[in-house]
C-alpha cells in the first residue's frame, strides 16, 4: 500500500443512502485504508435531481478537503454521476486519480435512464409512479429481504429523475470495476474490453452492507490498480 494512500470517497446510489455503503468504508478502515462517505439523499427529492445531486456532492466535498488524492467509488445507480462528480472535486482544487464502477451502471453522457432501456421498462416504472414519485428502491423488487436500517433510508425519488439528461461530463483517467452480482454483467463486459482493471465477485448487489470485508479487498485492489 502506498504512503499516501488515495482516499477512497464512496458514492451511494441516489436510490438508497450511506447505510448501503456504511459496513464498507468500515471495512476499508479496518485494512488501514482511508474512505469518506457523503450523505446526498436530501438532493435527490426534488427535480431537476441530476443537477441538485451534484451541487449538494460539491458542497459536502468542499467541505472535506483537502483529503489529498481520491478515487470515487460509484455504487449502483451512482456510477453514471461518477466523472461530473469528479469534475467537481477538480475544480475544486482536489484531484481524483480514478473512478472505480461498485455493481454500478456506467457513464452515458448526455443521455437519460429513459434512454437507455427497453421501452417496456421504462413503461413499467411510469405505472409504478401515479403520484410522479417512483417507489422506495426495496419495493422495486418484492420478496427480497434489505437491511432495515437500508430500507429506511431509500429515499423518494421524482420520477422525472428518469427522463433527465445524465451531466454531458468526459472522464478521460483511470478507471475500474468491481462486480458483485449478475445485474451488471455487461457492464463489467465493457470494462474488460476497455482494458479497465476488474474484480469480479460472486456476491449480491448489496454486498457492500451485508458482505463488507471481501468486497473492502476487491474495492482495495481495483483503487490500487487503477489510482495507486
Amino acid at each position: 500500500m502506498p504512503a499516501d494512500p488515495v482516499t477512497a470517497v464512496l458514492v451511494h446510489s441516489p436510490y438508497l443512502g450511506p447505510a448501503s455503503l456504511r459496513p464498507l468504508a468500515d471495512a476499508l478502515a479496518a485494512l488501514g485504508h482511508p474512505a469518506v462517505l457523503p450523505d446526498l439523499r436530501p438532493s435527490v427529492v426534488t427535480p431537476p435531481v441530476h443537477q441538485r445531486l451534484i451541487g449538494a456532492f460539491a458542497d459536502v466535498m468542499s467541505d472535506a478537503l483537502p483529503l489529498g488524492p481520491v478515487a470515487l467509488v460509484g455504487h449502483s445507480g451512482a456510477g453514471p454521476l461518477l466523472p461530473a462528480f469528479a469534475e467537481e472535486i477538480d475544480d475544486a482544487g482536489g484531484q481524483v486519480r480514478g473512478l472505480v464502477y461498485l455493481d454500478a451502471g456506467l457513464p452515458t453522457p448526455g443521455k437519460s435512464w429513459r434512454d437507455t432501456v427497453p421501452a417496456e421498462l421504462y413503461a413499467k416504472f411510469r405505472a409504478m409512479s401515479p403520484d410522479g414519485l417512483l417507489p422506495r428502491w426495496p419495493a422495486w423488487f418484492p420478496g427480497t429481504e434489505v437491511d432495515a436500517a437500508i430500507a429506511e433510508e431509500a429515499p423518494e425519488v421524482p420520477f422525472a429523475f428518469l427522463k433527465e439528461p445524465r451531466p454531458s461530463v468526459e472522464w478521460v483517467g483511470p478507471c475500474g470495476y468491481v462486480l458483485l452480482s449478475g445485474s451488471y454483467d455487461e457492464e463489467l463486459a465493457e470494462a474488460r474490453e476497455r482494458g479497465w482493471p476488474t474484480k469480479a465477485l460472486d456476491l449480491a448487489h448489496l454486498a457492500a452492507a451485508t458482505d463488507p470485508e471481501p468486497v473492502a479487498r476487491a474495492v482495495l485492489e481495483v483503487l490500487l490498480a487503477t489510482a495507486g
